[in-house]
């Protein structure tokens, strides 16, 4: 048996996500305004817009802008977000592009490193999702494990790493935050969780989830 990840992403993608020219505006402007290609792919965009709406997510905490690409997944969900970008110039491309898909005014952008603005922010989120520079998870979990209820959900992204979080020989920065991320949610008491590995557009990667308690 054989089969390629990529095409099977397509074809799902294709006819479980209807075309949306938003979507792909956000898309467009960020590489032509050459940020990198690390936006989630439709299919995960898809699967956080479904996990805000089942959690019934009322206020979003993102901690990694980018492009705004899954930004706009969680403000098509009905929520209202916070997301928190290091990087000026991201954050410009961001705002154009969601205040032409029209929830400019469902986002609000904080501008600076995460570090030092999450602390400023004021929660409690309904959902969190953490999709920032990888050996700093573990700290902006912390981070917001302060502006959280029982029940609100936390999204980790790209933990798996090709398989190179269970390689001990591994010591990319990237590899080392993914495993402390992990060895975080799993001594916290307050948080129920699971890992998932994913296969497809993005690679062999995954995601954390954790519920909190």
């Amino acid at each position: 048996m054989s089969g390629n990840p990529e095409a099977v992403d397509a074809y799902l993608a294709e006819r479980l996500l209807p075309p949306d020219e938003s979507f792909e505006a956000v898309l467009h402007a960020a590489r032509e305004a050459g940020l990198p290609p690390a936006d989630v792919s439709p299919l995960q965009g898809r699967l956080l817009e479904l996990l805000a709406r089942m959690v019934g997510a009322e206020r979003v905490l993102e901690v990694g802008t980018l492009g705004g690409y899954s930004t706009l997944w969680f403000a098509r969900a009905g929520a209202r977000v916070v997301t928190l970008e290091v990087d000026p110039h991201h954050a410009e491309v961001a705002r154009a592009s969601l205040d032409r898909a029209g929830v400019g005014g469902a986002v609000e952008i904080v501008v600076g490193p995460a570090l030092e603005t999450l602390p400023g922010v004021a929660g409690p989120f309904d959902l969190v999702f953490i999709d920032a520079d990888k050996q700093s998870s573990a700290d902006y979990l912390a981070l917001a494990l302060d502006k959280v209820r029982p029940g609100t959900l936390i999204v980790v992204d790209n933990v798996v790493r090709r398989g190179a979080l269970t390689d001990p020989d591994d010591e990319d920065p990237r590899v080392t935050g993914s495993r402390r991320v992990v060895e975080a949610i799993a001594a916290e008491p307050r948080l129920l969780a699971t890992g998932l590995q994913t296969v497809g557009a993005k690679s062999w990667d995954g995601m954390l989830l954790a519920l909190v308690r």
